[in-house]
């Protein structure tokens, strides 16, 4: 069980920080959520305490962790499908493991893919998505800007 304070990662959605714990009926069914607020947009989501481990709720990485990961961007494999229909759903699969490695290969395929080909519609959602994801991470760590935070990302893609 998380305590109020703890800083965690939603996959999907990003990183946040619990900031409550309550209990809320809903359908006749009462139970504990964790009200998790997250730093990009300052949106509050509810999650059932007895559901994290099915959802994949994790804690942030390290800063350790992270400046590594952040060295690694430049060297790490560029996976590339042509297909764009398998591409897509190999992408969306790393993206719901919730692992920073993953977003962080994502964004790396996305943004070499933009640039050498373009994106399409559905490409470039993704890419904003992963990118709202590893942001919210780095802002929580580093204690930085959402801006500033996808600066970090770019200037090792780029």
């Amino acid at each position: 069980m998380y305590k109020i304070g703890a800083k965690v990662v939603y996959p999907m959605h990003g990183a946040g920080e619990i900031v409550d714990v309550v209990k809320q009926d809903i359908s006749g069914t009462t139970r504990d959520y964790y009200v998790f607020r997250m730093p990009i947009g300052n949106m509050k989501v509810m999650l059932p305490v007895d559901k994290v481990d099915i959802i994949g709720i994790r804690d942030i990485i390290s800063s350790k962790k992270l400046n590594k990961l952040l060295e690694s961007i430049t060297t790490m494999e560029n996976i590339e499908n042509a297909n764009w229909n398998k591409r897509y759903r190999e992408n969306m699969e790393r993206l719901k493991t919730g692992c920073s490695e993953d977003v962080a290969s994502v964004i790396k395929a996305l943004i070499i893919r933009d640039r050498e080909k373009g994106l399409s519609t559905g490409e470039r959602k993704m890419l904003s998505t992963a990118k709202q994801i590893l942001c919210s991470e780095i802002m929580l760590i580093k204690k930085v800007t959402a801006e500033e935070a996808e600066q970090l990302i770019n200037e090792r893609v780029l």
